[in-house]
Parts: C-alpha cells; sequence; structure tokens
C-alpha cells in the first residue's frame, strides 16, 4: 500500500534530501492534502518539532481533522513526540497513530521506562516506533544523532510497546534512487509485525515489491515531483 507523506517545516510541505537539505516547499498544504485524498492512510511528520526549533501544533491538528472527517483516510502523526503529555495530546488531534522515535531511545539503548509509561496512558495499537537508519544505524533527533543500535536487532526488544515500525533508509530518503529492497527484506526477516517502508522510492515497482514482502511504502518525493511510475 501507498502512504502519501506530508512533511512540514516553516508550516509549509516540504520535502528534503537526506533529511537536511530543502528540495521543494509547498504553500499550500491542504492543497497538497487534497491531492492525497484517495488514499487510506497519510503519514503527517511535524519536522520542525522533530528537529527541536518549533512545532506546527495547529496545522498537525487541523490537517487530521481535515483529512479524517472530509475525506475519510487514517492518519499516523510524528515529530517530536517525546513526552507521555505530547503522546497524549497528539492522539486526542485524532492520529489513528503516532510515530515516536527518538524519545524510544536513551543513552543509546532502547527506552524500557518511557515505553512501558506510554503503553501505559496510550494504546500499544497507536504506536508505531519509527527505527530511522543511516549506513545501518539508527539515528534520532531528526536524524542529526547516530546511535550505535541496529534497527534488525532492536525489533523484537520493541515489538511488546508498538503496533509495528517506520523504518527510513535516510542514505535513501528524498533522492528518488530507488528503494534498497535487499535492506527492507532484512528487516522484514527480524520482526512478525508491521513495517512501513521509507527512503528512495520512486516507482509502483517497487511498491508492489515491498508489498509483496509485506510491507507498506510511505512515499514523498516522487509524488510531490510526479515522478511516481
Amino acid at each position: 500500500m501507498l502512504i502519501p507523506c506530508i512533511d512540514l517545516q516553516d508550516g509549509q510541505a516540504v520535502q528534503l534530501v537526506h533529511g537536511r537539505k530543502r528540495e521543494l516547499a509547498v504553500a499550500d498544504v491542504f492543497g497538497q492534502l487534497e491531492k492525497f485524498k484517495k488514499h487510506l492512510w497519510l503519514h503527517v511528520i511535524d519536522l520542525d518539532a522533530a528537529m527541536g526549533k518549533g512545532a506546527n501544533d495547529d496545522l498537525v491538528r487541523n490537517l487530521c481533522a481535515k483529512a479524517r472527517t472530509d475525506f475519510g483516510m487514517k492518519v499516523r502523526v510524528g515529530g517530536g513526540i517525546r513526552s507521555i503529555f505530547h503522546a497524549q495530546e497528539v492522539a486526542s488531534w485524532g492520529a489513528n497513530q503516532i510515530i515516536v522515535g527518538s524519545a524510544a531511545f536513551k543513552d543509546g539503548k532502547v527506552n524500557m521506562r518511557f515505553l512501558q509509561e506510554l503503553t501505559e496512558n496510550v494504546s500499544c495499537e497507536k504506536v508505531v516506533i519509527a527505527l530511522d537508519t543511516a549506513r545501518g544505524k539508527i539515528t534520532i533527533h531528526g536524524w542529526r544523532r547516530k546511535l550505535t543500535l541496529k534497527a534488525d536487532k532492536v525489533m523484537p526488544e520493541l515489538e511488546p510497546y508498538c503496533a509495528g515500525f517506520l523504518c527510513t533508509d535516510v542514505d535513501r530518503e528524498g533522492t528518488m534512487t530507488g528503494a534498497n529492497l535487499g535492506w527492507f527484506r532484512k528487516l522484514r526477516n527480524a520482526t512478525a509485525h508491521p513495517i512501513i517502508a521509507a527512503g528512495g522510492i520512486k516507482t509502483r515497482s517497487e511498491i508492489a515489491a515491498l508489498e509483496k514482502i509485506g510491507m507498506d511504502a510511505a512515499v514523498g518525493m516522487a509524488m510531490y515531483k510526479d515522478r511516481l511510475r
């Protein structure tokens, strides 16, 4: 299944290369939502919150409401969810699931205390853990900090605290160079949980290949540039 993404920065829908260089920005965020309305799921990621540079809370809240009410879409929201209070707050905006990344780790290890408290306050079925990787290692804090942990090694440890994983290949994110199917197959073999793949995806055949191994595909740049073929 193809899942479109709306990544927010400075109140605009943007696409970044490797999470750093801004490739494009769309001021009409709700116009972008209109283009995606035929899809079952939508990802809304607050990049400003993820990078600790402010937040787009009102915009995220309104996107959730419009996507669900007007178009019947399901919404996953991520970016900067690092406290139990904020996780509950985002869930109250109408997000079907929240995406937690950096907060799942502390001092280079899995943050069991946070995850246990999270699942006591937010249903486990509403939690997706982001495992973003650069050169095989997990990255956090807006992809600015790299850990020594590997995604496939920590998945079994994280399974009790989430309904699935969002796995972004940062090395290919925003490049439209094609999905690293070998890497995603390795991740698929590491867990029975649902996985959403992201990073470099540019063709429908790649989406079909991911679906064949049991993964959804979160797509940004190729959709914004109308290059998905």
